[in-house]
């Protein structure tokens, strides 16, 4: 417990509030198998789709909503939180409480992408995250390094694929 020693002024946070360094953060976790691209055409549509499935963002303009995403575009799961990250725990949770694999599918959410959601991801063994902003520099080297796609500014049929393979069928 004294390793992972906190101190909080406020009782929430993203998992990083009130840690001394990213150390005290950062999961062991087995890389993801390596897999084919995630066909960003499915990452267009997924996020094309998710702003009719967002009541929350629709009523008050102020909620992060995060989802799954098939191959095929559809999404499911979607879940919103005025937390960027509890929306995220809010779409993992459903997924595990349904027993859904979704190890073949994406996860879109509507924030920048950071060390936590990455490892949430590949603790699910989900193999591709999207953010609608930048992800961080560490998500993007954790990514890398546990074999997970990550994408960010994915915006109207557009993206930028920091750790993926990018898919030769998608828009420029």
């Amino acid at each position: 417990m004294k390793s992972r020693r906190r101190s909080l002024a406020g009782r929430t946070g993203c998992g990083l509030c009130g840690t001394e360094s990213l150390d005290q953060v950062v999961r062991d976790l087995p890389p993801l198998a390596p897999s084919a691209a995630f066909p960003e055409a499915a990452l267009f549509a997924g996020m094309a789709a998710l702003p009719g499935r967002q009541a929350l963002q629709l009523a008050t303009g102020a909620a992060h909503a995060a989802c799954r995403v098939g191959r095929d575009g559809v999404i499911g799961h979607v879940r919103e939180d005025v937390g960027r990250h509890n929306a995220l725990d809010k779409t993992l949770g459903a997924l595990a409480r349904e027993g859904v694999e979704a190890d073949g599918d994406a996860l879109i959410v509507t924030s920048r992408a950071s060390i936590e959601m990455v490892q949430k991801a590949v603790a699910l063994r989900i193999g591709t995250l999207a953010a609608v902003s930048a992800p961080t520099a560490a998500a993007v080297r954790l990514a890398e390094r546990l074999n997970l796609a990550l994408y960010g500014f994915l915006r109207g049929e557009r993206c930028v694929a920091y750790t993926a393979l990018r898919d030769p069928k998608a828009h420029a």
